[in-house]
């Protein structure tokens, strides 16, 4: 009676506890049901949408983010450079390339809530299309780091993990039709403090 009493508490345990940690697993991943990734980035078209899967309204309930319609915009989000190294706030990167034809675009660098980072400075961790300086041939090229660098400075500050948010507002490409064929920005590792 005692061994069949241990043997279900125990099936018990490992079912309660493998069902959390995949829920868990599949709300924190950056990648899985319903995601593109293009280069580094990662986004989720259908979020906002009647065809959103499960998973992705839990992860738009669960971070309480105010989710774009297909129509709105789309956001790409980044957890790893382009060798596919974790990003980390100590460390220095390059962002550079060509973007999408948007009408309006923002990026930060955001904590693992994908919230701003808090610098602890005047200057907000995030830039937009207005204000970045652009190469002849239209690409842009962001340097992202803690200490300052001419031309187009995100700055970052702290310790541990970081994420990229790259979001397109009032862009073709956040139609289905549109994802084929575009290129985002490479992300380049420049170096790390020690």
């Amino acid at each position: 009676m005692l061994k069949k009493a241990l043997l279900t508490l125990i099936a018990l345990v490992i079912a309660i506890g493998g069902g959390a940690a995949s829920v868990w697993y599949a709300l924190h991943v950056q990648k899985g049901a319903g995601a593109i990734t293009i280069g580094a980035w990662t986004a989720f078209p259908d979020i906002g949408t009647p065809e959103a899967d499960p998973y992705t309204n839990a992860r738009v309930a669960r971070e309480g983010v105010l989710a774009l319609g297909r129509a709105e915009g789309l956001a790409f989000v980044a957890a790893h450079d382009s060798a596919g190294q974790p990003l980390l706030r100590e460390c220095a990167y390059r962002i550079e390339g060509n973007l999408p034809v948007a009408r309006f675009w923002t990026l930060y660098a955001a904590d693992q809530s994908l919230d701003f980072i808090r610098t602890g400075k005047l200057r907000p961790a995030a830039l937009q299309s207005y204000q970045v300086l652009r190469r002849p041939d239209n690409s842009v090229l962001v340097d992202a780091s803690g200490s300052p660098a001419p031309g187009n400075w995100l700055i970052t500050a702290g310790e541990g993990p970081m994420y990229f948010v790259l979001t397109f507002y009032d862009t073709p490409i956040a139609s289905s039709t549109g994802l084929s064929g575009i290129e985002l920005p490479r992300i380049v590792r420049r170096g790390c403090n020690a």
